[in-house]
């Protein structure tokens, strides 16, 4: 695959930097643009992110690193059976438990929500560090949920973190799982209160907080360019332009 010119390999991290230092120089190189691009790619373009990933591999699959990155973004696909096989592959040359959380999501995305669970109870979760540790309980609570044990996943997530009033990483992402799950079990009024905290947590968009809690308000956003198409139909018909508002009116449809 094309790697454009601007990437040199230098972007990745020094740690990875310094696990390719045991390939040939050229290949090391390679290998790493290959890298940069997964990175770069696995937000805004997966697919894209994924043949890079195999490029990578092809290359190097005895790098820890290019495992690691060939399971995000297989991940990145929903391809959970080989994201899986990446992560525990990683895992073996690493001896780290940093991927235990996204191996047991990758459980969940196979359709088998107790093996989730087993690995939420497993000693590796108290060797995560406090993101990690959330990040697993993020991970049973979606397990519970699967299960249909809605106010499990409640209990599940009710924690010292979500208890906290400090905004950290992991912050609008426990808060917003915590309104979604009170919202399925019915609980409006107090998944209102958890959406609006997670707005507030939310400084870079992480979640669609303020587009739930909007709809909970009853208030639809529509596309401008809808608009504008409505306004000429309009002028071309009556001659009454109108003018153009970016709020509706209410939404009946009550995402789940």
């Amino acid at each position: 695959m094309p790697i454009p010119e601007d990437v040199t390999g230098e972007e990745i991290d020094k740690d990875v930097r310094q696990e390719l230092q045991s390939l040939p120089k050229t290949l090391a190189e390679d290998v790493a643009k290959n890298l940069v691009m997964v990175a770069r790619l696995i937000d805004e373009d997966p697919e894209g992110a994924y043949g890079y990933s195999r490029v990578a591999l092809r290359l190097a699959s005895r790098v820890a690193a290019v495992r690691e990155a060939a399971g995000f973004a297989a991940y990145a696909n929903q391809k959970y059976a080989e994201a899986l096989a990446e992560f525990r592959a990683a895992r073996r040359m690493t001896g780290g438990v940093e991927l235990w959380p996204l191996m047991a999501d990758c459980e969940r995305g196979l359709g088998r929500p107790e093996k989730a669970l087993d690995m939420a109870g497993a000693p590796e979760v108290q060797k995560l560090d406090k993101a990690g540790q959330v990040e697993m309980r993020l991970v049973a609570a979606g397990a519970r949920r699967d299960m249909g044990q809605l106010d499990a996943a409640i209990v599940t997530l009710q924690s010292s973190e979500l208890a906290s009033n400090s905004v950290q990483p992991w912050t609008a992402r426990l808060r917003y799982a915590y309104a979604d799950a009170l919202l399925a079990a019915g609980r409006e009024g107090e998944a209102r209160e958890w959406f609006a905290k997670a707005v507030e947590a939310d400084k870079d968009g992480s979640t669609d907080a303020s587009d739930r809690l909007a709809e909970m308000d009853g208030v639809d956003f529509v596309d401008a360019f809808d608009e504008d198409d409505d306004e000429n139909e309009a002028d071309e018909t009556d001659g009454d332009g109108g003018s153009a508002r970016d709020v509706v009116g209410e939404d009946d449809d009550e995402r789940e």
